[in-house]
């Protein structure tokens, strides 16, 4: 090996064992992945995590999940950030820990991940922090051929990507005639966002279309992948719930109301949260589209009438 052969080799060998180089590998990961310090401050973001949550490490680094960020959540919309946080149960306990929760994206809506935390240790094995890496659960690329497939249709909301009110009414003749033939049971659900006027009124039109796009991906992001979510027109949205019981119904709807409740958008220094009420209702023999969306509909509005925010069973 030549001098200059030698002095590239050293050159490789120490950006090798330099963090800028493994900074830089896991910037080409497609997952998500974060270090915190002992305090839970944020010291390391990647790329993997900008795109997931759409926060550039500039806005992050230095911060904590609880300085109003990530905001992770579970599937009821309950907080982790203080004593159920998975970062700090690996921590304090020591040991791997995981967990499938949702975090705030930068556009106001929820993503499902699922997270691996690992303690993070020196020489000693002394825990001086944590490792989280996590995965967008999402189906992107079902969800982006969905879209598309929509779109020749003429099926698609063009404002949330979700199918829009024709695909809701094709769809809903479509699973009552598999009812009625061999039985298979489904619901409906029917949700209004909760004094939508308001939001319009008082931050414009602009900030009313991105919270619908708030709450179209929050709520696609709540259901399963075999559900069928539309906006019906206006703040009004339906999902068929394939494959469920009254449990099963109640479960999802309780969900989505609550992922809904735990998001919110920025508009000019100010949040801007909403809350849906949810009407939910099996399909019965006999139903007709046009009885069952009244059904749903009119239990939408009991909780509304009962104060929003609620799901409303029947």
């Amino acid at each position: 090996m030549g001098a200059l052969e030698e002095v590239a080799a050293d050159e490789a060998r120490r950006a090798l064992h330099s963090g800028e180089f493994y900074r830089r590998v896991l910037d080409e990961v497609d997952d998500g992945v974060y270090v915190l310090d002992s305090d839970r401050q944020i010291i390391y973001w990647n790329k993997g995590a900008e795109r997931i949550t759409g926060y550039p490490a500039a806005e992050v680094v230095g911060r904590g999940c609880r300085d109003n960020i990530l905001i992770h959540v579970d599937s009821m919309g309950s907080q982790l950030c203080t004593d159920a946080c998975p970062a700090l149960t690996a921590m304090r306990e020591n040991r791997v820990c995981r967990s499938d929760v949702y975090v705030h994206h930068k556009l106001g809506h929820r993503v499902p991940i699922h997270a691996r935390i690992v303690p993070l240790k020196d020489p000693r094995e002394k825990v001086v922090g944590g490792i989280e890496v996590f995965t967008d659960d999402t189906s992107s690329v079902a969800a982006r051929q969905r879209m598309e497939e929509l779109e020749r249709l003429s099926l698609l909301d063009t404002l949330t990507s979700l199918g829009n009110r024709r695909h809701a009414e094709v769809h809903l003749y479509a699973r009552l005639q598999e009812f009625d033939r061999y039985g298979w049971r489904f619901g409906l659900l029917y949700f209004d966002i909760d004094h939508f006027k308001l939001v319009n009124d008082t931050y414009g039109h602009d900030a009313g279309d991105d919270v619908l796009k708030m709450v179209a991906a929050t709520t696609q992001n709540a259901v399963r992948s075999v559900d069928m979510l539309s906006r019906w027109g206006g703040e009004e949205f339906t999902a068929l719930i394939a494959n469920v019981d009254s449990a099963g119904l109640r479960a999802i709807a309780e969900k989505l109301r609550a992922l809904v409740s735990q998001s919110k958008i920025a508009r000019d220094g100010v949040n801007i949260e909403v809350t849906v009420s949810v009407g939910a209702t099996l399909a019965n023999e006999g139903d007709t589209p046009e009885t069952l969306v009244k059904r749903a509909d009119g239990l939408m509005y009991k909780g509304k009438e009962g104060g929003r925010n609620r799901v409303v069973f029947g």
